[in-house]
């Protein structure tokens, strides 16, 4: 990625490239210069923040589907993570002015403060079922001297490494470990695998009474142990799950310490009980996304970001090395596996975000479920 100081405010000439040939001509929003990434779609209304924040997006390119993006600024509160994660920003219509108590500046002002490429004013609708059609692929936005005929951008997109096979949660991943602690009394110590944790993860443990032990994605079995922990959290992340070492997670089923993961985590999950994985034509990205809790019958409304998922059968119960396996929730746009859990220890996990940052707050009850499986372990 190359970039330049310059924003928007030059309203320099950009133009998307996707790797099948499609073009795109808008406007440079945010830094101006060269980025390369997936292109996938997020169809949230609202928290374009924590969506760039959000270290599951590293190495893509986010296209808005809502149009006006940008109106309510960025404020100091809502970052899920020290920085921004995305490869490059698509908007349609990008606020000229924010307008929120909370904001301190701008939307374009942070994406060139962080030098993240974007581009505005192009038909992300169009964009959008391009990418249902064709699905998710990667795509160059380029502006400034960057710029260049598209057969020769095109050809540069097509350089950029697939997602596919990517390992990336040690590159988002916190080099040293770092303590959470409870709210109010302790209850119990959570050692929390940071493969892409979003900073309300741990706050939502803590508001229980979790201290939570944020450790790094290379991380090893005695170095989790060695906090002790009632569970152990594996969290959210970027890239192939296939690409991802197995052996602490193993060595947590062996123990039969009560698991819970998420999103990236319910995919390792799902590889150690021998479930495969695969990559979604294009990818479940927003905050409005319908799953049923197969153990419950509720319906809730959820936010997701994944382009992978687990290949689980949904019709019937699983032996693995670990005991039986069911899927728990489901999708009820397409069937896609959205949680898994065992049925002879504590031990589950889900494909969404339910710690709702940003996104409605129907899974909020996963975190409880997480704390009764360790009270029923300690008892």
């Amino acid at each position: 990625m190359t970039i330049s100081t310059r924003g928007a405010a030059a309203k320099a000439p950009a133009v998307l490239v996707l790797e099948d040939g499609r073009s795109f001509r808008g406007r440079a929003y945010g830094a101006v210069g060269e980025t390369f990434g997936e292109a996938v779609f997020n169809t949230g209304m609202t928290g374009y923040q924590e969506t760039l924040t959000d270290p599951s997006y590293h190495r893509q390119v986010v296209v808005m589907t809502a149009p006006h993006v940008g109106n309510t600024g960025v404020n100091d509160e809502d970052d899920e993570s020290k920085k921004i994660w995305v490869a490059g920003y698509v908007v349609r219509d990008p606020a000229r002015v924010p307008s929120n108590w909370r904001s301190t500046r701008s939307l374009d002002e942070q994406l060139v403060a962080q030098g993240v490429v974007g581009i505005s004013g192009i038909d992300t609708r169009a964009l959008t079922r391009h990418l249902r059609e064709r699905g998710a692929m990667r795509v160059g936005i380029f502006s400034g001297e960057a710029l260049a005929d598209e057969q020769t951008l095109l050809a540069r997109v097509k350089q950029a490494p697939q997602m596919v096979g990517a390992s990336l949660a040690a590159e988002v991943s916190t080099d040293e470990p770092y303590v959470v602690p409870a709210i109010g009394e302790k209850k119990f110590t959570v050692a929390a695998i940071d493969l892409g944790i979003k900073g309300m993860t741990p706050h939502l443990m803590a508001e229980r009474g979790i201290e939570v032990h944020v450790l790094p994605a290379t991380t090893t079995a005695e170095q989790v142990y060695a906090v002790a922990p009632d569970g152990v959290f594996l969290s959210n992340g970027p890239g192939d799950p296939s690409t991802v070492d197995l052996t602490v997670i193993k060595a947590v089923l062996d123990r039969k310490t009560p698991l819970f993961g998420i999103c990236f985590g319910n995919q390792i999950l799902g590889r150690a009980l021998g479930f495969g994985t695969y990559k979604l034509k294009y990818g479940h990205r927003g905050i409005n996304q319908p799953v049923q809790d197969r153990t419950t019958g509720k319906v809730e409304v959820t936010a997701h970001n994944h382009g992978f998922a687990v290949d689980a059968p949904l019709d019937k119960v699983s032996e693995t090395p670990y005991g039986r396996a069911e899927v728990s929730h489901v999708c009820l746009n397409d069937d896609v596996v959205e949680g898994l859990q065992l049925l002879d220890q504590p031990a589950f996990s889900v494909q969404y975000h339910p710690e709702a940052a940003a996104g409605p707050h129907d899974a909020a009850y996963l975190f409880d479920r997480f704390v009764q499986l360790m009270e029923g372990q300690r008892a």
